[in-house]
């Protein structure tokens, strides 16, 4: 299942980010591979293993997390770079990389993913030229399908406007959260019938900080009783996640 969307193509940054010379996106020197990384980047981009965290304090009903690395190096000025300044060819590494994590999230099971990208909101998709999470979510249903566990997208909740999030406190993340998203009725009944044949959700997004924006897209699927138990992230900020 493969989820609709109005989401802009953002032909022209696509363009100006392969016909430009561009330096690497983690490290700032010359990309020496396709993707946007140089060597030593894709290199540490490769290698990085995901592991459970926990953000402390933990907010209540957050689904277990999964991250790949910390939010920090080369890693964080991918994400950045991709997410902010973009650098969309990142997709690529950063999705096959959001496959692992997948993975590693669910283990052994075999059993049919769908995942469940935070929505972006309105103002932020058109100014970063269409939903980074959504686009990085069709990369890794890709590579997941690709390696053999059948995957899709979907979308059974849009973003309401909500102030950048990097400006607020933890306090003021959680507060912000709870009403940040709604459900889409129309998109629900389709996604309840792939849960019912067996396919497991997992929220994805690029970065857990407090864990309030999880939880908060946990608990209004819970309100279509459509249960993901599972959350997998690019990145956790240190300040905040710590491994178990």
């Amino acid at each position: 299942m493969t989820a609709r969307s109005s989401e802009p193509t953002g032909i022209w940054p696509a363009l100006v980010d392969l016909v430009l010379p561009a330096g690497c996106a983690g490290c700032g020197r010359s990309a020496e591979r396709r993707g946007g990384l140089c060597g030593d980047c894709a290199a540490a981009l490769a290698a990085a293993r995901p592991q459970r965290v926990r953000p402390c304090p933990e907010p209540p009903g957050l689904p277990r997390c999964v991250a790949l690395a910390a939010y920090a190096g080369s890693l964080r000025e991918a994400i950045l770079a991709y997410k902010e300044r973009g650098r969309h060819t990142l997709a690529g590494p950063l999705g096959d990389r959001l496959a692992d994590v997948v993975a590693a999230a669910l283990g052994e099971t075999t059993d049919p993913v769908l995942l469940v990208p935070v929505p972006a909101t309105a103002a932020a998709a058109r100014d970063r030229y269409g939903d980074h999470m959504l686009r990085l979510s069709r990369r890794a249903a890709r590579t997941l399908a690709r390696r053999g566990r059948p995957a899709g997208v979907v979308c059974p909740l849009r973003a309401r406007p909500r102030p950048d999030s990097a400006q607020l406190s933890g306090a003021d993340r959680t507060r912000v959260a709870e009403d940040a998203f709604a459900l889409v009725p129309g998109r629900i009944p389709a996604v309840r019938a792939a849960v019912r044949g067996g396919a497991r959700l997992v929220v994805v997004d690029d970065v857990v900080t407090t864990g309030a924006t999880l939880a908060a897209v946990a608990a209004r699927l819970r309100e279509a009783a459509l249960e993901a138990g599972v959350a997998a992230v690019l990145a956790a900020t240190q300040r905040r996640a710590v491994v178990r």
